[in-house]
């Protein structure tokens, strides 16, 4: 009884993570670690393996309907892959020798600069789009010679949007950095390309979600092996996980365009910022045997 109990428990987070997760881009890890170390006990180094299984499984389930809602920039995700996919491999390795307690640090530092970011910009997107901001960017050298400029129609706006792409080697470059996390901290590096993508590259945040969510896959992937040869992926965590981040990731690509994207960053960073405050708790608890209020 007991285990079902976890199974289902687990399961309905793990849907809810990738609910989140497809309306951000996320892959979901950036809920799921921080729920299976502080709610189920789970190790750090365990949690994250469990994570990037679970993000290779919302990549899955959500990337290929963004493509069919035409959302999803292809060339961009293709472009910016390569170096993401050499950063996972980076991070995977470092996760293996890096103590637990710098794991949640890192985790939490990410967690509150970029609740701060979401909260920040909630008002800007809309007014790009309505202004359209987006499509008198200048595109780059290698954003023109790659054709990486697109469009999509925004459900939530009712309008066709177009866009440039601009700051394409320092997309690259940030991408790179971005793998690193991915697999450092199981988070399927969503968490930065998406916003790198719009706030540096002039891409639409709906497109930049899309587009981090057809790449995430790759790139989780890469790390999910690593983990399993280590013998970190727990099969009887995994199991709920996945299936219930595919669940809401499906949820979530059917929801993304039709909301409004103010209420979604506004509500996210909130999130993000309790969460930010778990982990340096779990941090805090790792390091110094510490218990904070509220773990």
């Amino acid at each position: 009884m007991v285990n079902l109990v976890f199974m289902f428990t687990l399961l309905a987070f793990a849907a809810s993570a990738g609910f989140i997760g497809a309306l951000f881009g996320l892959g979901g890890g950036i809920v799921i670690v921080p729920v299976l170390t502080v709610f189920f006990h789970l190790p750090i180094k365990e949690a994250v393996a469990v994570s990037i299984v679970g993000v290779v499984a919302t990549s899955t389930a959500g990337g290929s309907r963004y493509v069919e809602q035409g959302i999803t920039n292809v060339r961009l995700s293709i472009f910016l892959e390569v170096a993401t996919t050499l950063g996972a491999l980076t991070g995977a390795f470092l996760t293996l020798i890096t103590p637990s307690f710098v794991l949640f640090f890192l985790l939490a530092a990410l967690l509150f600069s970029m609740s701060i970011l979401q909260i920040k910009t909630s008002k800007v997107e809309s007014e790009k789009i309505r202004e359209d901001k987006f499509m008198i960017a200048k595109e780059d050298f290698i954003s023109k010679k790659l054709s990486l400029a697109g469009g999509y129609y925004d459900e939530a706006e009712k309008k066709t949007v177009k866009y440039g792409v601009n700051r394409s080697f320092l997309g690259f470059s940030a991408s790179y950095f971005a793998g690193v996390v991915s697999a450092l901290l199981g988070i399927g590096g969503g968490v930065l390309k998406v916003p790198f993508m719009n706030q540096i590259m002039n891409v639409p945040i709906k497109v930049a979600v899309a587009t981090s969510k057809f790449m995430i896959g790759v790139t989780a992937s890469t790390a999910a092996l690593l983990y399993f040869f280590s013998g970190l992926v727990d099969l009887v965590t995994v199991t709920p996980v996945v299936l219930g981040i595919t669940l809401g990731a499906i949820t979530g690509t059917l929801a993304m365009n039709k909301i409004r994207v103010r209420k979604l960053k506004l509500a996210f960073g909130l999130l993000l910022l309790y969460f930010s405050y778990l982990m340096i708790a779990k941090g805090v608890y790792a390091a110094l045997g510490l218990r904070l209020v509220g773990v």
